[in-house]
């Protein structure tokens, strides 16, 4: 019985920690975001990568559209930032110009 609390107590302690690193913390507000955008020049193919402190911030931070390019946004983002960049880059903007 003892066993099966400790189980029980362990396995909700590790549902809380995605949760609480999700926090924003005015004492730690470094949030470390790192985002690479790559392009081959010999193939003309475009990625984009982002690591995170932030849960799940891939779905917010890399954007890419087929024949236009790929954003990378920040994890405190704005969501249409990456929307607002790929149209920008389809007018033909250059990426300086779009950032």
């Amino acid at each position: 019985m003892l066993l099966k609390y400790l189980l029980l107590l362990l396995f909700f302690g590790l549902m809380r920690l995605p949760l609480a690193a999700q926090v924003y913390s005015a004492t730690d507000p470094l949030a470390h975001t790192f985002s690479i955008v790559a392009r081959d020049p010999a193939t003309g193919e475009m990625a984009v990568a982002v690591q995170s402190h932030w849960f799940s911030v891939g779905t917010s931070v890399s954007w890419g559209e087929a024949g236009v390019g790929v954003v990378a946004t920040q994890s405190f983002t704005n969501k249409s930032f990456g929307l607002r960049g790929l149209a920008l880059l389809k007018s033909g903007k250059t990426a300086q110009q779009a950032s």
